[in-house]
């Protein structure tokens, strides 16, 4: 199955993640609306952008004008929110990124979206995709690109919500990442394509490179094991 715009028009992944077994709570359009006007009484400047750090890089799904490679200083992308349905299954969770406080920065991409009539309901697909249970927190962030200073929106991790998982070990991320796969795909899968689509960019996150080459390995012994 590919995330895809018809996917989040479907509303396909709030009916996935509606199963009894995960308890999670589903936001209605009407939640997700309100969410989206509180965020944007909030906005500094006249420009929205909007700042990808994971599978928004390589998959955004909506309209933009401008793309630019943006850093942010004090936020950390780090593997720590539980996947039970996309990149995973309840017997078997994947994980997927999120944006933590820490000491270090994060390089991503900010796109620029078009503020007109349309906005609204541009930003409710991406709510649909990223806030339908209220794993992230919209926060508006000062980044920096090569020239300027810009005012972007994160999706910041919830560390008060049930998928949150803080401080795992790599041996944890790893086997979880190399071992699980849900209705999207894996989340070996979800890594790899996260590492590619910040190398096109020109970034270079070590830390995730070298979870990848670990990833690699395990998935090679595993297949090793079976054979």
């Amino acid at each position: 199955m590919v995330l895809n715009r018809k996917a989040l028009e479907s509303k396909l992944l709030q009916q996935l993640l509606a199963h009894p077994e995960l308890d999670l709570e589903i936001l209605s359009d009407e939640e997700l609306l309100a969410s989206i006007r509180a965020t944007l009484q909030q906005k500094p400047t006249r420009e929205l952008w909007i700042f990808a750090y994971g599978s928004l890089i390589w998959n955004p799904l909506f309209d933009y004008l401008e793309r630019r490679v943006v850093t942010i200083e004090g936020w950390q992308r780090q593997f720590c929110l539980l996947a039970p349905v996309g990149r995973g299954t309840i017997a078997n969770p994947g994980l997927v990124l999120g944006l933590e406080p820490g000491n270090d920065c994060c390089q991503g991409i900010a796109y620029r979206l078009p503020v007109d009539h349309n906005l609204e309901a541009e930003l409710l697909l991406l709510w649909r995709r990223e806030m339908v249970v209220g794993s992230y927190i919209p926060t508006w962030i000062t980044g920096k690109d090569s020239n300027d200073s810009i005012e972007v929106l994160a999706f910041t991790v919830n560390p008060q919500h049930s998928v949150y998982v803080k401080d795992l070990s790599t041996e944890k991320v790893v086997e979880s990442l190399a071992t699980a796969t849900g209705m999207l795909g894996s989340s070996a899968e979800y890594l790899s394509h996260t590492v590619r689509g910040l190398l096109t960019e020109g970034i270079e996150d070590c830390q995730l490179i070298e979870l990848d080459r670990l990833v690699r390995k395990r998935q090679q012994e595993l297949t090793i094991v079976f054979d």
